[in-house]
Protein backbone atom coordinates (compact mmCIF):
# COMPACT_ATOMS: atom_id res chain seq x y z
CA UNK A 1 0.00 0.00 0.00
CA UNK A 2 1.41 3.45 -0.55
CA UNK A 3 2.30 5.74 2.33
CA UNK A 4 -0.71 7.57 3.33
CA UNK A 5 -3.19 6.60 1.37
CA UNK A 6 -5.34 4.91 3.53
CA UNK A 7 -8.55 7.28 4.36
CA UNK A 8 -7.87 9.62 1.96
CA UNK A 9 -10.52 10.79 -0.41
CA UNK A 10 -9.75 11.06 -4.37
CA UNK A 11 -11.93 13.00 -7.30
CA UNK A 12 -10.52 10.89 -10.56
CA UNK A 13 -12.52 12.41 -13.90
CA UNK A 14 -13.07 10.58 -16.97
CA UNK A 15 -13.49 7.51 -14.00
CA UNK A 16 -16.15 5.68 -16.32
CA UNK A 17 -13.57 3.51 -18.38
CA UNK A 18 -9.92 3.33 -19.56
CA UNK A 19 -7.05 5.11 -17.90
CA UNK A 20 -9.61 6.48 -15.55
CA UNK A 21 -11.41 3.12 -14.37
CA UNK A 22 -7.64 1.89 -13.56
CA UNK A 23 -7.00 5.05 -11.44
CA UNK A 24 -9.66 4.49 -9.53
CA UNK A 25 -9.45 0.60 -8.95
CA UNK A 26 -6.09 0.78 -8.30
CA UNK A 27 -6.30 4.35 -5.31
CA UNK A 28 -9.56 1.83 -4.14
CA UNK A 29 -7.12 -0.95 -3.40
CA UNK A 30 -4.86 0.85 -1.35
CA UNK A 31 -7.63 2.18 0.48
CA UNK A 32 -8.51 5.85 -1.07
CA UNK A 33 -11.92 6.70 -1.07
CA UNK A 34 -13.29 7.77 -4.79
CA UNK A 35 -15.09 10.19 -6.50
CA UNK A 36 -16.09 8.93 -9.93
CA UNK A 37 -16.37 11.68 -12.13
CA UNK A 38 -18.22 10.88 -15.48
CA UNK A 39 -20.63 12.86 -18.29
CA UNK A 40 -21.11 8.88 -18.57
CA UNK A 41 -22.43 6.05 -16.11
CA UNK A 42 -19.65 5.13 -14.13
CA UNK A 43 -21.28 2.01 -12.62
CA UNK A 44 -19.02 -0.44 -13.86
CA UNK A 45 -16.11 1.02 -12.35
CA UNK A 46 -18.14 1.33 -9.08
CA UNK A 47 -18.53 -2.44 -9.14
CA UNK A 48 -15.09 -2.42 -9.61
CA UNK A 49 -13.99 -0.87 -6.67
CA UNK A 50 -16.94 -2.53 -4.53
CA UNK A 51 -15.42 -5.79 -5.97
CA UNK A 52 -12.49 -5.15 -3.68
CA UNK A 53 -13.84 -3.48 -0.56
CA UNK A 54 -13.53 -0.03 -1.72
CA UNK A 55 -15.73 3.26 -0.88
CA UNK A 56 -17.14 5.17 -3.91
CA UNK A 57 -19.75 7.15 -5.82
CA UNK A 58 -20.58 7.98 -9.02
CA UNK A 59 -21.10 11.57 -10.20
CA UNK A 60 -22.38 12.27 -13.88
CA UNK A 61 -20.78 15.84 -14.29
CA UNK A 62 -19.48 17.70 -17.59
CA UNK A 63 -16.10 18.85 -16.34
CA UNK A 64 -16.12 21.84 -18.77
CA UNK A 65 -19.42 23.36 -16.93
CA UNK A 66 -18.50 25.28 -13.86
CA UNK A 67 -22.21 24.25 -12.45
CA UNK A 68 -21.39 20.46 -12.90
CA UNK A 69 -17.95 21.26 -11.42
CA UNK A 70 -19.66 23.32 -8.06
CA UNK A 71 -22.14 20.29 -8.22
CA UNK A 72 -19.40 17.69 -7.82
CA UNK A 73 -17.67 19.39 -5.23
CA UNK A 74 -20.98 19.40 -3.22
CA UNK A 75 -21.10 15.50 -3.65
CA UNK A 76 -17.67 14.66 -2.04
CA UNK A 77 -18.26 17.08 0.39
CA UNK A 78 -21.44 15.37 1.43
CA UNK A 79 -20.64 11.61 1.14
CA UNK A 80 -16.77 12.01 2.40
CA UNK A 81 -16.00 15.29 3.94
CA UNK A 82 -13.51 16.62 1.63
CA UNK A 83 -11.17 15.98 -1.20
CA UNK A 84 -7.47 15.33 -0.71
CA UNK A 85 -6.55 13.76 -4.00
CA UNK A 86 -7.40 15.13 -7.49
CA UNK A 87 -6.86 12.96 -11.04
CA UNK A 88 -7.36 15.45 -13.81
CA UNK A 89 -8.01 12.11 -16.24
CA UNK A 90 -10.87 13.23 -18.59
CA UNK A 91 -9.56 14.20 -21.76
CA UNK A 92 -10.35 14.01 -25.79
CA UNK A 93 -8.30 13.93 -29.07
CA UNK A 94 -10.45 13.95 -31.96
CA UNK A 95 -8.29 13.87 -35.09
CA UNK A 96 -8.75 16.43 -38.10
CA UNK A 97 -6.15 18.46 -40.10
CA UNK A 98 -5.19 21.97 -38.80
CA UNK A 99 -6.65 23.07 -42.34
CA UNK A 100 -10.39 21.57 -41.49
CA UNK A 101 -10.17 22.26 -38.13
CA UNK A 102 -12.56 24.92 -37.20
CA UNK A 103 -12.80 27.16 -34.26
CA UNK A 104 -15.04 25.17 -32.59
CA UNK A 105 -13.22 21.80 -32.76
CA UNK A 106 -10.27 24.17 -31.54
CA UNK A 107 -12.37 25.09 -28.62
CA UNK A 108 -14.09 22.15 -27.84
CA UNK A 109 -10.44 20.27 -27.27
CA UNK A 110 -9.29 22.85 -25.16
CA UNK A 111 -12.17 22.94 -22.77
CA UNK A 112 -12.54 19.46 -21.96
CA UNK A 113 -8.60 18.98 -21.84
CA UNK A 114 -7.70 21.93 -20.36
CA UNK A 115 -10.35 24.60 -19.28
CA UNK A 116 -11.14 22.02 -17.05
CA UNK A 117 -8.66 21.37 -14.88
CA UNK A 118 -9.07 24.88 -13.92
CA UNK A 119 -12.39 24.48 -13.00
CA UNK A 120 -11.66 21.30 -11.02
CA UNK A 121 -8.47 22.36 -9.51
CA UNK A 122 -10.31 25.82 -8.26
CA UNK A 123 -13.04 23.49 -6.96
CA UNK A 124 -10.75 21.61 -5.06
CA UNK A 125 -7.42 23.52 -4.00
CA UNK A 126 -8.88 25.59 -1.25
CA UNK A 127 -10.01 22.61 0.98
CA UNK A 128 -5.91 20.98 0.27
CA UNK A 129 -5.08 24.06 1.55
CA UNK A 130 -6.67 24.06 4.41
CA UNK A 131 -6.16 21.29 5.50
CA UNK A 132 -2.04 21.45 4.47
CA UNK A 133 -2.22 18.53 2.02
CA UNK A 134 -3.00 17.68 -1.40
CA UNK A 135 -2.16 15.44 -4.31
CA UNK A 136 -3.07 16.95 -7.92
CA UNK A 137 -2.45 14.41 -10.77
CA UNK A 138 -2.61 15.94 -14.38
CA UNK A 139 -2.94 13.53 -17.63
CA UNK A 140 -0.70 15.07 -20.30
CA UNK A 141 0.78 13.36 -23.71
CA UNK A 142 4.17 12.37 -24.48
CA UNK A 143 2.71 13.73 -27.81
CA UNK A 144 4.02 16.89 -26.39
CA UNK A 145 8.01 15.79 -27.49
CA UNK A 146 6.78 13.98 -30.30
CA UNK A 147 6.03 14.69 -34.32
CA UNK A 148 2.33 13.86 -34.24
CA UNK A 149 -0.32 14.38 -37.31
CA UNK A 150 -3.61 16.05 -37.37
CA UNK A 151 -3.55 16.55 -33.74
CA UNK A 152 -2.75 20.06 -33.26
CA UNK A 153 -5.41 21.34 -31.20
CA UNK A 154 -4.60 18.47 -28.86
CA UNK A 155 -0.95 18.69 -28.49
CA UNK A 156 -1.63 22.10 -28.02
CA UNK A 157 -4.01 21.58 -25.30
CA UNK A 158 -1.52 18.92 -23.64
CA UNK A 159 1.15 21.64 -23.61
CA UNK A 160 -1.23 23.88 -21.97
CA UNK A 161 -1.34 21.11 -19.21
CA UNK A 162 2.19 21.11 -18.85
CA UNK A 163 3.07 24.28 -18.42
CA UNK A 164 -0.36 24.65 -16.35
CA UNK A 165 1.15 21.70 -13.57
CA UNK A 166 4.56 23.55 -13.37
CA UNK A 167 2.62 27.24 -12.51
CA UNK A 168 0.29 25.68 -10.21
CA UNK A 169 2.89 23.74 -8.63
CA UNK A 170 4.66 26.72 -7.80
CA UNK A 171 1.90 28.81 -6.49
CA UNK A 172 0.61 25.99 -3.67
CA UNK A 173 4.19 24.61 -3.05
CA UNK A 174 4.01 26.08 0.60
CA UNK A 175 0.76 24.48 0.99
CA UNK A 176 1.71 21.03 1.55
CA UNK A 177 0.30 20.71 -2.17
CA UNK A 178 2.01 19.25 -4.67
CA UNK A 179 0.88 19.05 -8.24
CA UNK A 180 2.32 16.71 -11.18
CA UNK A 181 1.47 15.48 -14.10
CA UNK A 182 2.26 11.97 -16.33
CA UNK A 183 2.39 12.02 -20.16
CA UNK A 184 1.28 8.06 -21.37
CA UNK A 185 2.17 7.31 -25.03
CA UNK A 186 -0.47 5.77 -27.34
CA UNK A 187 -2.33 3.65 -24.89
CA UNK A 188 -5.11 0.89 -25.54
CA UNK A 189 -8.31 2.03 -24.08
CA UNK A 190 -12.18 1.59 -25.48
CA UNK A 191 -11.20 5.39 -26.52
CA UNK A 192 -7.83 4.49 -28.93
CA UNK A 193 -9.30 1.11 -30.06
CA UNK A 194 -12.68 3.10 -31.19
CA UNK A 195 -11.08 4.78 -33.82
CA UNK A 196 -12.26 4.12 -37.21
CA UNK A 197 -8.93 5.57 -39.09
CA UNK A 198 -5.71 6.60 -36.83
CA UNK A 199 -3.47 9.31 -37.71
CA UNK A 200 -2.04 9.08 -41.50
CA UNK A 201 -4.95 7.06 -42.71
CA UNK A 202 -3.63 3.55 -40.54
CA UNK A 203 -6.12 1.58 -38.63
CA UNK A 204 -5.56 1.86 -34.67
CA UNK A 205 -3.98 -1.39 -34.59
CA UNK A 206 -1.35 -0.59 -37.24
CA UNK A 207 -0.90 2.67 -35.22
CA UNK A 208 -0.55 1.04 -31.58
CA UNK A 209 2.47 -1.39 -33.20
CA UNK A 210 4.00 1.63 -34.98
CA UNK A 211 4.22 3.25 -31.74
CA UNK A 212 5.23 0.39 -29.35
CA UNK A 213 8.23 -0.10 -32.02
CA UNK A 214 9.65 3.03 -31.50
CA UNK A 215 9.51 2.62 -27.58
CA UNK A 216 12.56 1.52 -25.75
CA UNK A 217 9.91 -1.05 -24.28
CA UNK A 218 8.64 -2.01 -27.84
CA UNK A 219 5.10 -3.10 -26.53
CA UNK A 220 1.34 -1.75 -26.73
CA UNK A 221 1.41 0.34 -23.41
CA UNK A 222 -1.94 -0.75 -21.56
CA UNK A 223 -4.24 1.28 -18.54
CA UNK A 224 -2.47 -1.04 -16.16
CA UNK A 225 1.29 0.74 -16.84
CA UNK A 226 -0.20 3.76 -15.95
CA UNK A 227 -1.53 2.72 -12.14
CA UNK A 228 2.13 2.86 -10.07
CA UNK A 229 2.66 6.46 -11.23
CA UNK A 230 -0.66 7.84 -9.98
CA UNK A 231 -0.06 5.51 -6.87
CA UNK A 232 3.15 7.06 -6.28
CA UNK A 233 2.50 10.52 -7.33
CA UNK A 234 -0.97 10.82 -5.28
CA UNK A 235 1.47 9.05 -2.02
CA UNK A 236 3.21 11.09 0.67
CA UNK A 237 6.24 9.77 -0.95
CA UNK A 238 5.73 12.42 -3.25
CA UNK A 239 6.05 15.09 -1.16
CA UNK A 240 9.00 16.61 -2.21
CA UNK A 241 8.49 16.41 -5.81
CA UNK A 242 6.48 18.95 -7.93
CA UNK A 243 5.68 20.13 -11.02
CA UNK A 244 7.31 17.60 -13.21
CA UNK A 245 5.91 15.59 -15.78
CA UNK A 246 6.48 11.97 -15.73
CA UNK A 247 6.56 10.35 -19.16
CA UNK A 248 5.06 6.62 -18.51
CA UNK A 249 6.00 5.88 -22.43
CA UNK A 250 7.66 3.37 -22.51
CA UNK A 251 10.79 4.95 -23.18
CA UNK A 252 9.72 7.01 -26.22
CA UNK A 253 10.41 10.29 -24.80
CA UNK A 254 13.92 10.49 -23.32
CA UNK A 255 15.38 14.08 -22.36
CA UNK A 256 12.26 15.85 -22.58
Amino acid sequence: MAKGHKGKVAVITGAASGLGQAFSHRLAEEGVKIVCADIQSAEKTLEMIKAVGGEAIAVKCDITNPADVAALGDQAKKHFGGVDILVNNAGIYPMKSFEEMTFEDWRRVMSVNLDSMFLTCKQFVPGMRERGWGRIVNLASNTFGMVVYELVHYVASKGGVIGFTRALASDLATHGVTVNAIGPSLTRTPGTTSWTIAPGGMQPEQMFAMVAGMQAINRIEEPPDLVGAISFLTSDDCAFITGQTLYVDGGLVRGA
